[in-house]
């Protein structure tokens, strides 16, 4: 390119002046004195056609980028409508937000739901049981996200989709119909209104808030699948899980011993396989397997530097997914996958809920009563699963904690009314007749003359709380939970009460003093919690014998 004489003078941004006699250019266009100035003459003439150019140039420029932006723009709408949403919560639920720790930090729990809906061609043709064509989807994979406040590690629980559970009242958002409540297993709340429904059963199962549900069907976990470019997996023995005399179904899957990188429909069939397992928690395993090696294989990918996968993944995902209604944008959604990402492979941990064997249903699990209610204590209170971070990142003391703020009551202890429930039947111990009476004579000796049993039908919680209707009578609630030892963080406000009303939990099944409870550490799970760490590679599933070839 030829770059101009005039000092100071930026370089042509085309080769115009090329063509102009190299005499000329010295002789007549340099700028000096005795030169053609800013006038007429042939140095004129090149600073029009010059400025022609760059007007030209600008010109363009501009126009391929409102085009690059205007089709930036038409592609993110094109993302957005792929999205189906749908209401976060359609049923009576006794969850609230957690407080914000001292940094004015909260964190975010997302429910993940694999449907086994069959009421799409792609998804009979890859799941089966053409029978099944057109019934409300059952929720078979159901799974709890966690992200830390300090955004420092991530938690998953999953629960069998066998776990008999109290399914509340559920109205569906589209149809209006209306589910009564029912005890059933979990995976049956999903047909009952939608994800939404599911996502209160959590609720009220953990006593855990739920900002988010997402669901997923088969041919979403295919096309997922195929956009990362598959995962590896591992199995101790050749498994094929299919059909045996006797025992019918199978995903199809089989693989030799050893480590295999599995996508597409091979993904599912991983995905799904319970009878090579052995168990459906078993199959949970599996999952958590599949999931942190997708995390650690995302994570190598550097997915957000190539522009080509990252549209591949953002059109699977938005095809793939559905989610609750605040954050159904391709923003909302990034965002979301950002703060995860930034979390280590060895700050996340994956976990089955603890269980037992369901009396009524030796084909069934309940939940496992102390040990389910410490994981979920671990969840509410925000205390990390793992042991891999540091024990005190504030600096504070232990001692120097987040205490919900009292208020002072409102009404005299003598004139409030207070009702307490017997609500010691757990999923694995029947009531114990009595308790209601028994602390409502507490009360009476502390100074609640006008506190009563309830004579109604005992009920089902895990933890004791304190319940009050509306924020007038937060304060007494709170008095009344001191006067028996309860913390404060159990005092809630709920709709399902017209007073201050103690529970009695499955936790207080004993004496006339609230048991003191030591805060979990982290990393201290129930031994039944299987669980996984994010970044352990040499996991690898045992093949249930008659499944081996």
């Amino acid at each position: 390119m030829a770059q101009s004489s005039v000092r100071g003078e930026a370089p042509a941004v085309d080769d115009t002046m090329s063509l102009v006699p190299r005499d000329r250019k010295t002789a007549e266009g340099d700028g000096r004195p005795g030169g053609k100035g800013r006038g007429g003459g042939p140095k004129g003439d090149r600073r029009r056609r010059r400025r022609r150019v760059l007007r030209w140039s600008a010109t363009v420029l501009a126009v391929v980028i409102l085009g690059t932006a205007g089709a930036g723009y038409l592609y993110y709408r094109h993302l957005n409508g792929n999205i189906q949403k749908g209401q976060r919560s359609i049923g009576d639920s006794k969850a609230r937000k957690a407080r914000p720790n001292a940094a004015g930090q909260t964190p975010v729990n997302i429910l993940l739901i694999g449907s086994d809906s069959r009421n799409s061609d792609e998804n009979v043709k890859l799941g089966g049981s053409r029978d099944n064509r057109g019934n409300p989807p059952l929720g078979d994979v159901q799974m709890l996200i966690h992200l830390s406040a300090d955004r420092k590690s991530a938690a998953v629980v999953s629960i069998p989709r066998d776990t008999r559970v109290d399914i509340p009242k559920c109205t569906d958002p589209v149809s209006k119909q209306t589910y009564a409540a029912t005890n059933n297993i979990i995976n049956e709340s999903l047909a009952r209104g939608g994800a939404g429904c599911t996502l209160t059963t959590w609720e009220n199962l953990t006593g855990v808030y739920i900002d988010h549900w997402m669901t997923i069907d088969f041919a979403g976990v295919v096309d997922m699948a195929d956009a990362i470019g598959g995962v590896d997996v591992c199995v101790n023995q050749n498994v094929w899980d299919r059909p045996l005399p006797g025992v019918p179904g199978g995903s199809g899957l089989k693989l030799k011993a050893g480590t295999t990188n599995i996508k597409g429909k091979q993904a599912l069939q991983w995905l799904r396989t319970r009878h090579a397992w052995g168990s459906d928690p078993l199959r949970a395993r599996a999952q958590h397997m599949y999931l942190n090696s997708m995390i650690r294989t995302l994570k190598r990918q550097n997915v957000f530097t190539d522009s080509g996968r990252l549209m591949g993944l953002a059109e699977a995902a938005t095809k793939s997914l559905s989610v609750s209604d605040e954050i159904g944008t391709v923003k909302k959604l990034y965002d979301l996958s950002m703060q995860l990402k930034s979390v280590p492979t060895d700050r996340i941990t994956m976990t089955t809920m603890p269980w037992v064997e369901d009396s009524q249903n030796r084909n069934h699990v309940v939940p496992d009563g102390a040990n389910a209610e410490k994981m979920w204590q671990m969840l509410r209170d925000d205390v990390p699963f793992d042991k891999n971070g540091d024990a005190n990142p504030s600096g504070k003391k232990k001692t120097d904690t987040v205490e919900t703020a009292a208020k002072s009551p409102s009404t005299p202890a003598d004139r409030l009314g207070v009702l307490v429930q017997n609500a010691t039947r757990s999923s694995t111990q029947p009531p114990v007749p009595g308790r209601a009476k028994a602390i409502s004579q507490v009360l009476v000796r502390q100074g609640y003359a006008r506190a009563a049993a309830d004579t109604t039908a005992a009920l089902a919680e895990d933890r004791t709380v304190v319940r009050y209707p509306s924020a007038d009578l937060e304060g007494d609630a709170q008095a009344v939970a001191k006067s028996l030892g309860i913390p404060l963080g159990s005092v809630k406000q709920s709709t399902d009460v017209s007073g201050v009303t103690v529970v009695v939990g499955a936790d207080w099944r004993e004496g006339t003093a609230y048991p003191k409870e030591s805060a979990p550490k982290a990393g201290d799970l129930p031994g039944n919690a299987d669980a996984i760490n994010g970044s352990d590679k040499n996991q690898c599933m045992d093949v249930y014998k008659p499944y081996q070839w």
